[in-house]
């Protein structure tokens, strides 16, 4: 055979073998990928069981995970670890003394409806009836309540037609005074949170469980309350009990991580409060805490079934360790309408203390009197705005002290 002869299968042969190529990718690309769907998180069969799972670190693209500087030219880190990218560091909440003086310094700052008017129609040289109808207008609409409204006016008819207090200054000390035996100085308003024991003889961390209706802030209250115990010294787990609201376990969790402590919470949305509750008390036990804080879910006051599994948790987490403290959350804003709201969850849970939250809204200072008389039970901390650290212990002169602008 000659080079004529051979020369068609020479041309030929490419031409076949660019064509079985073609044909193979198109087959592949039609073959259904068999492999198993695996999503992120999960473990197959053909992984080793005994393999740890480590959390892979988010790194920015400048930096490598060696701590060394990465792609980007000219990046800079010292001193920078796989723990730093992983964990952000813990937070050094702000000491709880003198947080309140902040309340006092914004209030004088910015004028206090209250006590501006208080002291507007008190320093006139004559008051009338019309006058004394304004102050007590004044308090109502400061949510004071009609008791406690009628029972200062009278104290001040009494000072101003024996001693006079026209004079600005002797104006103020007076309704200073008056104000200062409303929201009564005596009350005991610490936080107990000493060690108690247990219903089988041991030690046991304090509880402290934490209560109120939908919309007041209690979630983010009880992160703020976790930073006061930090600051205070005292060792806290959380129990994520709230498991009705799919946000408020991780929620509560971010603000726990950011001091460094540990939540507890349950795996699923839906899951009995109780238990969890009692699990996070269990956790609290075994690893020493000094406090064991629990938020619950919002619930109406008119809700009858929601307020019985509050007592659930009550009953359950009793059992075991006698509660220290029982918080309602109220928003001070909403005036005479937390009252019935305060009623009905100390009948339920047996509320030993009050947390006001959004004070700053100072035209409704006073519904700390009277929540006080409703309850029985002491105001023991407020909130002063959004930031992490504005919630404080509650004084009763610093408080009075800036509604009348001192």
């Amino acid at each position: 055979m000659d080079l004529n002869d051979l020369l068609p299968y020479l041309v030929g042969a490419p031409v076949l073998a660019a064509g079985a190529a073609a044909a193979l990718l198109v087959r592949r690309r039609r073959t259904p990928d068999r492999r198993p769907d695996v999503r992120p998180g999960t473990r197959t069969a053909t992984d080793v069981v005994d393999r740890p799972v480590v959390p892979t670190p988010v790194v920015p693209p400048d930096v490598a995970v060696d701590g060394t500087s990465g792609a980007v030219e000219g990046a800079v880190v010292d001193d920078l670890s796989v723990e730093d990218l992983v964990a952000p560091p813990v937070e050094t909440p702000e000491p709880t003394s003198g947080r309140l003086r902040r309340l006092r310094e914004r209030l004088a700052r910015n004028g206090s409806p209250l006590g501006a008017r208080l002291l507007q129609v008190l320093s006139r040289d004559t008051l009338t009836e019309d006058d004394w109808d304004e102050l007590e207008e004044t308090l109502l609409l400061a949510d004071v309540g009609a008791g406690p409204t009628d029972e200062i006016i009278q104290a001040l008819r009494t000072r101003v037609r024996v001693e006079g207090v026209s004079e600005p200054g002797r104006a103020r000390a007076v309704l200073r005074e008056q104000l200062l035996a409303l929201v009564d100085p005596s009350l005991d308003r610490a936080l107990r949170t000493a060690p108690v024991t247990a219903a089988d003889g041991t030690p046991a961390p304090a509880v402290v469980l934490v209560v109120g209706v939908n919309g007041t802030g209690k979630t983010t209250t009880v992160g703020k309350l976790a930073r006061v115990l930090v600051a205070d010294g005292r060792s806290v787990v959380l129990g994520a009990a709230d498991t009705f609201r799919a946000a408020a376990a991780d929620q509560l969790e971010t603000w726990g991580s950011r001091v460094g402590v540990p939540t507890v919470r349950s795996d699923r949305d839906g899951a009995d409060p109780a238990s969890v509750a009692f699990d996070a008390l269990r956790t609290g036990r075994a690893d020493g805490a000094d406090v064991v804080l629990v938020d619950t879910a919002g619930r109406l006051q008119n809700k009858a079934g929601l307020m019985d599994e509050l007592g659930k948790i009550t009953r359950v987490l009793s059992r075991d360790v006698p509660l220290s403290e029982v918080l309602l959350v109220l928003d001070a804003t909403t005036g005479q309408n937390g009252m019935q709201q305060a009623r009905v969850f100390g009948e339920v849970a047996g509320v030993t203390g009050i947390v006001l939250t959004k004070l700053d809204g100072t035209a409704k200072g006073g519904i700390v009197v009277a929540v006080q008389r409703e309850l029985g039970v002491p105001v023991k901390l407020v909130g002063l705005g959004e930031g992490p650290d504005d919630l404080a212990p509650f004084d009763p002169e610093a408080f009075v002290d800036g509604l009348l602008g001192q």
